[in-house]
């Protein structure tokens, strides 16, 4: 699965980690999270994400 990272604060989103303080549990994939989510450091929306290449 694919990183993400925000293009305001350079947050990473990483699957395998998910975001268990707003209830994203690990293994989760981007895609599947709710369109509602928001950057946890800097508030951004899912659609200031864009996808690592590694």
């Amino acid at each position: 699965m694919k990183k993400y990272r925000c293009l305001i604060c350079g947050y990473i989103y990483d699957p395998a980690l998910g975001d268990p303080d707003t209830g994203i549990v690990p293994g989760t994939a981007f895609e599947h999270i709710p369109d509602t989510w928001i950057c946890p450091d800097c508030g951004a929306t899912k659609a200031d994400f864009e996808p690592i290449d590694e």
